[in-house]
Formats: C-alpha cells, structure tokens, sequence
C-alpha cells in the first residue's frame, strides 16, 4: 500500500500522551452487516513488515511462519523487463543504492503519477545490476531493530516469491497465496515496460490462471484491472484510497452502491484505506463505521482493508500502549474490531496479530 510519510515521529509522543487516557469505545454501529464469503483472510503487507525489512524474502518467510494466507508484494519492473518487489520503483529508501558509486550517475528526477521524485529507479537498472544491491529497512524511525537485518537479503524477483509460496505449501499443508500488487502501471506502460504481461506469464507458469488459483492482484488504477480481466481468470481487487488514482478515476465514485456494481463487473473484491470503514476521529479514536462493507457485499464484492500495523504510531488511541510512538500496542483487539464490520480479510504488517485476532473464526 501507499507509504506513510515518518517525519515528526518524535513529536507525536506528547500527542499520545495527552490521548492516553481516552476510554476505549465499543463496535461503532453502521446497521446490518452481511457475512462474508468464508473465514476471513491474513494478507502480509509486504511480509511480515514490522519484523524484517519489507519485500524480502526473509520478511515474507517469517510472515508465513506466523500463519499468514497470502504474501503481498509490490511489482515494480527492471530495464530488462523482470518484475521484482519493492514498495516503490524508487529504490533509495529500501536499498543501498546510494552507497554504490557506480550507481551514482543514475541518481535523476522523474514525475510519476504527477508528483515529482529523486532518486534511484528500478526501470534504470537491469535484474543483475539490482540484485548487486542490499535491501535496507524503509521506516528506521519507527522500526530500528529491523535496521539488524539491514544489508542481509538482496532484491527478489516475482519468480523467487512465487517458489517460496510453492515451497511452503508443500512443506505445511497450507495453501499459501501471493498477493501481487501492479505498482504504477501506466507510468510502467508508457516508458514501454508494461506490468501485466510479465505477471500473466508467471501466473501461468505457475499454474495459476483462474479463479480457484491462490492469487488477488490488486490495483490502484481502474483500466489496468480491466484490461486484466479480460486477460486472466484470478481474483482481481480494486484498491481504493483518498482523492484520484493514477489513471484519473475519483475513488470516491467507487465506493457508492453504483460505484461498487461497476467494480464488481471486472473484480471480485475492494482494498479500502481503513478509514472507509471505521473513520478515525480528530481525538484519534474510532468513529461510527460506514455502510462500505454491508454496500461491497451487496455488489458481491469482498473487502480487504489496509493497513493494520502494531506501533502505537500507527494505531487508533485506544489501542496504544504507552507514549513511545515505536512501542507497539494492541493491534490484535484494533483488528478484531474491524472484523465486528464483516471485513473478508486484513492487511497487516504483523500477521501473528491478525491471525490471533481471527482464530475463533478460522
């Protein structure tokens, strides 16, 4: 999902301290909830992120190991055309690209979805230059004992996350899915390095073409998605965030009932910010949940939110535990919350909180 800026982390610990006392709110009502499908789903955003570095094979590894269904990376492309995971096409936040000399020259601005960025970018580099680099932890502020494992795993291609979810389904007996996201793909389409058909030949080497495939794409643009129903038979879910996606559709349209029936025609389920569910109020505690869940499933629609993570930086006042923004709180019982609204799954950053958050339900 989107990044979060982490500037004036130190800041907010007196906004949480003052917040603390707040009493704990029970369910916000929004009506009558329709079940969901089936259980619901753990989706490891970008791995187990809060305990590794993010997008590495070592994150999505321990991510599986705390039960996760799905591991979640972000596809960007290379020069060459391969598809590899990284939040971002620019890379200098979550690699060591800057310290390679080499590399130095490649440093330029580019505007991607209309905003305008310096840096590293993998459409610069081929599969081999980049897997010379290091993954590094993105949110140092926030996560510094994952900066341990800084300089540990190298950049994985879309094929190495495909063999670990392989591999671990044989090796416990659960079915254990990928979660692709197609990271901006019109800027990717138009500098000729286009997302889905790399994708679709993976799937398909996979075995994984139809709807009982262990797969979601996800996207934040409206037309890649249909351009890719039409192409392939997984499970495709329309992400949905604050303002205009990248191919100039207001996300607010999306998620009225009538929004939600057009969705529905080339995709089986929404990825809301979480704040379209249950809105956080300026206190920064939980508000009255909106109808988006009982809406979706009216479509047919299955709901996944994002982004739940464990630090008290991230979570709703009730749930914080103490004043350090980078201690973490009760994300467990933030997550069991939500599921009171009928949510079909979650993206968490810790799947061991989520997993226990859903155990009587699964």
């Amino acid at each position: 999902m989107r990044g979060l800026l982490i500037a004036g982390v130190l800041g907010l610990m007196s906004t949480i301290a003052a917040a603390a006392p707040l009493a704990k709110s029970g369910m916000p009502k929004s009506g009558p909830v329709l079940a969901p499908p089936g259980p619901p789903i753990v989706i490891a955003h970008r791995g187990a992120s809060a305990d590794r570095p993010e997008h590495t094979l070592a994150s999505y590894a321990l991510a599986i190991e705390q039960g996760t269904d799905f591991i979640e990376p972000d596809l960007v492309a290379t020069k060459d055309g391969h598809l590899v995971a990284r939040h971002e096409n620019e890379i200098s936040g979550t690699t060591d690209v800057a310290s390679h000399p080499e590399f130095a020259a490649r440093k330029r601005t580019q505007t991607i979805d209309g905003t305008a960025f310096t840096g590293w970018f993998t459409e610069d580099f081929t599969l081999a230059e980049l897997q010379t680099l290091f993954a590094r932890e993105r949110l140092p502020q926030l996560r510094p004992a994952n900066t341990a494992f800084d300089g540990q795993e190298r950049i994985p291609t879309l094929d190495q996350i495909i063999a670990l979810a392989k591999a671990a389904t044989a090796r416990t007996g659960r079915t254990i899915g990928i979660y692709p996201e197609t990271k901006h793909p019109s800027h990717f389409r138009a500098i000729g390095l286009p997302l889905e058909p790399p994708l679709l030949a993976a799937l398909k080497q996979a075995g994984w073409t139809t709807a009982a495939a262990p797969v979601f794409i996800q996207s934040f643009e409206v037309q890649n998605l249909k351009d890719l129903h039409g192409q392939t038979g997984v499970r495709l879910i329309q992400l949905i965030d604050a303002g205009v996606s990248g191919d100039g559709i207001a996300y607010d349209a999306l998620v009225t009932p009538t929004g939600l029936a057009g969705v529905a025609t080339y995709a089986a389920g929404i990825g809301p910010a979480r704040d379209r569910i249950i809105p956080r109020t300026a206190a920064g505690v939980l508000g009255t949940a909106t109808t988006l869940v009982a809406d979706a499933h009216a479509a047919g629609l299955q709901v996944h939110p994002w982004t739940f993570r464990p630090e008290n930086y991230f979570l709703a006042v009730p749930y914080r535990r103490g004043t350090n923004p980078q201690d973490r709180g009760d994300a467990e019982a933030e997550i069991r919350l939500f599921l009171e609204t009928g949510i079909d799954g979650v993206f968490s950053d810790l799947p061991a909180a989520a997993v226990a958050a859903m155990a009587p339900a699964r």
